[in-house]
């Protein structure tokens, strides 16, 4: 923390923190400014948000585009405006035969699963003409958001809970509650496959809770709550917050090439070296000594750094 190199730092998020309010807080607790976060995760949902600290921020890059896996319940009779929680109720005719969607559930999940083309919620962070979808959507616009290729390498279902639910007007009404967890590419909506779901089951859906279990190779085994990093933070101070070094994190992700010393050199220099035989586009270039060089592009037969850690041939 204190020599300003840096590292990863893999937070749970609670609900009803804000990505922003995250790394916000985690500024304060590691006493720098330079925190980002790989990726956002919706206000309602909780779990995985990696953060890099210091020059882990230059890992950040190649985390944003990882796979991702959820733990989510999706509601089906009821679909609201944002396609979860958040939203007013714009459908809710209910589930009136709880058997006959269960038996259609399978199909539906099938048809979701795979490489699909998926529309996003109109109500997200993705720009019209240079202005938010979700700002848009506020104003009073509607916003029509082309498909786009996502794939949903996992999507299974744990349980599949019939129950009641309050609605503004009238009385409750029946719902079916589907516990799924499911691995996605990145920029898949969770909450566009509870609407895309609901639909296909001519019963409406939405997003009930979300939670974000892993970021590429980082899991909730790793994860730490803010309390315990507040805690951390005042019993020893920032210095004794644990990031994950950067060149772990950076072997944990990525592939790795072993560099000599001399070409760690180079690199240090903006010189190009041999590509190894992977054939990468972003590849861990690791020292002798272990430490983190740069992250190359290996794609043609000499590599070219992407970032560099380093600095006149030390690094970090």
């Amino acid at each position: 923390m204190t020599d300003g190199s840096g590292g990863l730092l893999v937070v749970d998020k609670p609900a009803g923190w804000t990505s922003h309010d995250v790394v916000a807080r985690a500024r304060r607790l590691c006493g720098t400014r330079r925190v980002g976060h790989a990726g956002t995760l919706d206000p309602m949902a909780t779990g995985v948000l990696v953060l890099g600290v210091d020059r882990g921020t230059k890992l950040l890059t190649f985390l944003v585009g990882c796979d991702k896996s959820y733990a989510a319940t999706i509601r089906l009779g009821i679909s609201t405006l944002t396609d979860d929680a958040e939203g007013e109720a714009t459908l809710a005719p209910g589930v009136d035969d709880v058997r006959a969607v269960e038996a259609a559930l399978p199909a539906a999940v099938a048809a979701l699963t795979g490489d699909i083309e998926q529309i996003p919620s109109a109500v997200s962070a993705i720009k019209v003409k240079g202005v938010r979808s979700y700002t848009r959507v506020r104003q009073g616009d509607t916003v029509e958001l082309p498909a786009r290729p996502v794939t949903v390498s996992r999507f299974d279902v744990l349980s599949v809970r019939p129950g009641t639910a309050t609605v503004e007007v009238g009385p409750s009404i029946d719902v079916v509650d589907v516990d799924v967890e499911v691995d996605v590419s990145s920029g898949t909506y969770v909450r566009a496959l509870a609407r895309d779901l609901g639909a296909a089951l001519g019963v409406g859906g939405h997003l009930t809770a979300l939670r974000r279990t892993r970021v590429g190779r980082f899991g909730l085994d790793q994860a730490v709550s803010l309390d315990e990093l507040a805690a951390t933070a005042e019993t020893d101070g920032p210095s004794g917050i644990r990031l994950l070094p950067i060149a772990e994190a950076a072997r944990a992700q990525l592939p790795v090439h072993e560099v000599s010393a001399a070409d760690a050199v180079r690199l240090s220099h903006g010189q190009r070296i041999p590509s190894g035989p992977g054939g990468a586009a972003a590849v861990a270039a690791i020292d002798p000594e272990g430490r983190l060089v740069a992250v190359l592009d290996e794609t043609r037969a000499t590599a070219r750094a992407k970032v560099v850690f380093v600095s006149s041939g030390a690094a970090v």
